[in-house]
């Protein structure tokens, strides 16, 4: 719970309030709970509480009648618990509250055995005979087609079958301590009033990259799958998970063609006109791409969609879009950033039509990181950005102001003023500085109390 002591937020997250881990049956079912984990599964994102407060509010499964409410410890009892088929569950409305239990991995096929790349390939692929026949030496820098493409793209959709778990709508997806999904997506599309809650995503790994010869200078390998995907929903509210790409990360990928190989896509990303999303008290730590706000540049159905609230996210080790906005008007407050090494390449992408408000945000950089480089212009015009402070290489932290010191630096010049003011907010912004003593110990998973 919260309250308001002098202007100043007091989290008081009962922690410790859940019985001890050996009190409870080592496999519960959803009879016997702790009291605090059924407590926190019925949770709805409190009023005011960003974008996914608006309109109807987000409430996910808090109403699911106990023959839809499940406790689930491997992919099949998950794809049962959202529905029974996993081609059909997105468009399961019936609210159904599902508690993770343990490691679940999008890999594990039919009685439990666990599957490679090499089992969900097309049998005309090989990644040997790709890069053979794909080489920008060989095939020229034009996108790859043919016979070895289309057995790449037969194969991706084998994979997607396996590792893309559809979630309908009116669903609350809460971890118990430990839960973790591995090797897998959560895909919210078209599947409004969603809340997920308390797990560790692991490796949302693509077998089969695609080569964009033509994607930026030197081209790029591209990944499918993100580990959450909002698309046309609204009413989404992610909050106190962790993302990580665990011992899989894109840094030890092999080079093809001069370029990573990278194996991961997304974070959180939230795209194709959905809208209405509080992403709260997450961590996201040793990841490359994490969230991507709109997904084309293309003026249209995205207008006036794609709005969402960042708030008491700790943002540690990563390289970029923290986030990357396109059109939509994005709320990113009391969010710790803890950024360095040779790969970092920006914080806030301003896109196209984008309106990012950024206010009390606290930044940690190592030495190697320019703050005025912690914007990037992917096409924008402007920015709000005020109450920023910075601790730069071990130094005492300051004040900064972010855009002036990004148009000291580039060209053309961010305006000032992203047109809009923030009003869903549940809490006043903190003073940025009091940010990393409450986002470091309290963001991510396995600080509630279930």
């Amino acid at each position: 719970m919260r309250r308001i002591l002098g202007g100043v937020t007091v989290i008081a997250l009962l922690l410790g309030a859940a019985p001890a881990a050996a009190a409870r049956p080592e496999h519960p079912s959803a009879d016997r709970l702790s009291w605090s984990a059924r407590h926190l599964g019925r949770q709805t994102l409190p009023a005011g509480d960003g974008w996914a407060a608006d309109g109807a509010g987000t409430v996910g499964g808090s109403a699911a009648s106990p023959q839809r409410t499940r406790v689930v410890r491997n992919r099949a009892e998950l794809v049962a618990a959202l529905g029974g088929d996993n081609a059909s569950n997105a468009t399961d409305a019936t609210p159904k509250l599902i508690y993770v239990d343990g490691a679940i991995d999008g890999f594990e096929g039919p009685a439990g055995t666990p599957l490679g790349c090499a089992d969900l390939a097309d049998p005309a692929y090989r990644l040997d005979a790709y890069l053979a026949a794909y080489d920008p030496a060989v095939w020229g820098r034009v996108p790859p087609s043919g016979p070895l493409e289309e057995a790449r793209v037969r194969s991706v959709a084998n994979q997607t079958r396996q590792t893309q778990i559809n979630v309908g709508p009116n669903t609350s997806i809460v971890g118990l301590r430990g839960a973790r999904l591995t090797g897998l997506t959560l895909m919210i599309d078209r599947a409004s009033n969603v809340i997920v809650r308390n797990l560790t995503l692991v490796d949302a790994r693509d077998c089969f990259p695609a080569w964009s010869p033509t994607d930026g200078e030197a081209g790029n390998w591209n990944s499918q799958y993100d580990q959450i995907s909002v698309r046309r929903s609204e009413n989404v509210w992610v909050d106190h998970n962790t993302f990580t790409d665990g011992d899989n990360p894109d840094s030890a990928q092999p080079v093809y063609f001069g370029r990573p190989y990278q194996v991961h896509d997304g974070s959180l990303d939230v795209t194709h006109t959905a809208s209405l999303v509080t992403a709260s008290w997450n961590r996201f730590t040793g990841r490359d791409k994490l969230l991507l706000i709109g997904s084309s540049n293309t003026v249209g159905p995205d207008v006036d969609r794609l709005k969402v609230t960042l708030h008491h996210n700790l943002f540690d080790g990563v390289l970029q879009r923290l986030p990357r906005v396109r059109f939509g008007q994005v709320d990113v407050y009391n969010n710790h950033y803890r950024l360095g090494g040779a790969d970092f390449q920006y914080a806030l992408g301003v896109g196209v039509q984008s309106a990012i408000h950024a206010q009390d945000n606290f930044f940690t950089l190592d030495s190697a990181v320019d703050p005025a480089n912690l914007l990037y212009d992917w096409g924008g015009t402007a920015l709000t950005e005020r109450g920023s402070w910075v601790r730069h290489g071990g130094g005492a932290p300051r004040p900064v102001d972010l855009l002036a010191a990004y148009n000291a630096t580039h060209d053309p010049d961010l305006g000032a003023d992203a047109g809009w003011t923030p009003t869903l907010r549940r809490d006043p912004a903190l003073p940025a500085p009091l940010v990393p003593l409450l986002v470091d110990p309290l963001a991510g998973a396995n600080r509630l109390p279930v």
